[in-house]
């Protein structure tokens, strides 16, 4: 079952899936919470491992439109139309996400832009809807590329 045109697509569903499971360990630390050292490290490794996680999943997501021959959003908010994009059927494909993981992807794309935009604001106690939506992506995105995989290349 494995075909070439998705190698790279798999790469980077596989990249997202564990940055998104690795930040939820990281969020699950007591050091977390923490005033100190600790827990500036475990902050910031935890706002890394988001972002990087939201990054490979929008990589994996175009690599997909590319390869349906989509052209691919445009603009100011190509980010989270792409979210948009890939949750809604159209007449030549089924949707590449099912709405509520494409929900939790866009709150993964809105915790991306405030921690690339305000890190030094950052709240833990604040975190919790994105770290319930990374744990969402981590447990259910594989499968839910996997069934859309299925659906495209039937034959």
């Amino acid at each position: 079952m494995s075909d070439e045109r998705w190698i790279e697509i798999e790469r980077d569903m596989a990249s997202a899936v564990t940055h998104f499971a690795r930040a939820g360990l990281i969020a699950g630390d007591p050091a977390f919470a923490a005033e100190d050292m600790a827990g500036y490290t475990a902050q910031m490794a935890f706002m890394h491992a988001m972002q990087s996680g939201h990054t490979s999943l929008e990589n994996a997501l175009t690599r997909i439109l590319r390869l349906l021959g989509e052209s691919l959003p445009t603009g100011e908010s190509w980010h989270a139309d792409l979210i948009q994009r890939v949750a809604v059927a159209l007449t030549s494909r089924p949707a590449i996400l099912p709405p509520d993981l494409a929900e939790a992807a866009d709150e993964t794309r809105r915790f991306r832009n405030r921690a690339a935009r305000t890190y030094d604001n950052f709240k833990p106690d604040r975190a919790t809807p994105a770290i319930q939506s990374a744990a969402r992506l981590a447990a259910e995105l594989s499968a839910a590329i996997a069934a859309f995989r299925q659906l495209i290349d039937a034959d």
